[in-house]
């Protein structure tokens, strides 16, 4: 059982031998191409993308590490590398989209194996059901890395060790090169960095035939010892002597990353079904045509009359039968040349449909667009129409309202005038009643 903590996802060379895929069946030379073909892939793909060096390097340790819990035969490489890439850019917060990382293997994919690059529709079934892969492999590595992803590289000990050994500037980039390479290999799971770093360092200036202190040994002061030194070397050598790798089908469930392979199958295996259908009728006929002689001739037992007659009507009905089994063969022939076509005619048709649906996607799309762009300027000219609404009715009622206003002030004007009115006509009664006071009190004085 291989336990996963930080930092101490290393296995011995026993349980590299009694890996998950050796169980499954797959030979060692096997295993080591397809983990050199999925870092390959991991690189690549990371060039493409623009990503830093240090989210390849953490994808192909994952890599590592994910296949030294599963199979090759349970899970596909290309689903995995490009699962692995995904979750990399992530842990080193460079993120990529799942539809870019898709995109970029689908194109790779297509010139490695020599296929007609097509459009990758990001409405189709095919996409989703890619997108849902990745998704789910994804959850895959995370679930048997038990969410511990921490990787440390050997490239941070690279420079400092040279700083220290004081060596040229060159061997900075062999040993950085080195470093690269062995990301390909296991080494990343037996060793730990500082050693790793030490043996491309030693292979770097054994290179460059740059001595290093050996009394006392340099290797002590960065804690790594010479057997694991010269297992680093070995590993980079054996694989330098190795020619380049390519894609060996092993899994179950899937060869191709986006299902050409298995479209192509599904498309060739209708064609031969075809082609044996219209292959046994032509042979039946053939039968039945040789099977009336043999009647005739059982028939052909009485009369001297009846024999000559058979006699004579043989060689008509043999021709006729000829002549029959001649034209469904070329029948046959004719139906079989448009059948069995050429593997570009295929890819031409199928691409032209696809372009025709694309267009056809394309046509409905603009068509929905111009649908909402009415849609907004109805509620755009409806909006408007409301708003004339609500301004008219709010002048109607500050019309109202001024008018009720100015009915008001009417009203108190028309009271101040009556009040005014009654005060005169009071004013004048009582000066007229002070008038006749003052005379009768002048006339009851003279009385």
């Amino acid at each position: 059982m291989i336990y996963t903590a930080i930092d101490t996802f290393y296995l011995t060379d026993e349980q590299l031998k009694n890996s998950p895929s050796r169980k499954d069946g797959i030979d060692e030379v096997t295993e080591t191409t397809l983990r050199i073909y999925g870092c390959d892939l991991i690189q690549e793909s990371g060039i493409l993308l623009r990503l830093p060096q240090a989210v390849m390097a953490t994808g192909q340790v994952l890599f590592h590490r994910f296949y030294c819990k599963k199979s090759f035969a349970r899970f596909n490489v290309k689903k995995v590398a490009a699962s692995c890439v995904w979750l990399a850019s992530k842990l080193e917060e460079c993120t990529r989209k799942a539809r870019q990382v898709i995109i970029v293997f689908h194109r790779m994919e297509c010139r490695r194996e020599n296929l007609p690059i097509d459009y990758l529709d990001h409405f189709s079934k095919k996409y989703s059901d890619l997108k849902m892969e990745l998704s789910r492999t994804e959850r895959h590595i995370l679930k048997e890395m038990g969410f511990i992803c921490h990787v440390e590289h050997p490239h941070k000990f690279i420079s400092n060790y040279l700083a220290t050994l004081e060596t040229p500037p060159e061997l900075r980039q062999e040993a950085w090169n080195l470093a690269n390479d062995s990301l390909r290999t296991t080494l990343c799971v037996r060793f730990k960095s500082e050693v790793v770093a030490c043996g491309v360092v030693y292979a770097a200036a054994r290179r460059f035939q740059v001595p290093l202190p050996e009394n006392p040994p340099w290797w002590k002061a960065f804690d790594a010892e010479k057997s694991g030194i010269d297992e680093v070397c070995r590993v980079l050598a054996h694989l330098y002597s190795l020619p380049k790798a390519q894609y060996i089908p092993v899994c179950k469930d899937g060869d191709s990353f986006t299902f050409s392979n298995a479209s192509w199958d599904s498309q060739s295996q209708p064609v031969s079904k075809e082609v044996s259908q219209h292959s046994n009728p032509a042979n039946d006929d053939a039968s039945v045509s040789k099977a009336p002689p043999v009647s005739v001739s059982l028939e052909s037992g009485g009369a001297k009359s009846s024999s000559i007659k058979v006699d004579i009507d043989k060689p008509k009905e043999s021709k006729k039968s000829d002549d029959e089994s001649k034209s469904m063969v070329v029948e046959g022939q004719t139906k079989e040349e448009p059948i069995l076509k050429s593997k570009s005619e295929r890819r031409s048709e199928v691409s032209g449909d696809r372009n025709k649906e694309r267009e056809r996607e394309r046509e409905r799309e603009r068509e929905r667009e111009r649908d909402r762009t009415k849609g907004r300027d109805r509620d755009r000219g409806r909006d408007s129409d409301r708003e004339k609404e609500r301004d008219e009715v709010d002048r109607d009622r500050d019309k109202m309202k001024d008018r009720g206003h100015r009915s008001k002030d009417r009203t108190k004007d028309s009271g101040h005038a009556e009040k005014s009115r009654h005060h005169s006509s009071r004013d004048r009664d009582y000066h007229s009643y002070s008038s006749r006071d003052k005379d009768r009190h002048r006339h009851h004085s003279y009385a």
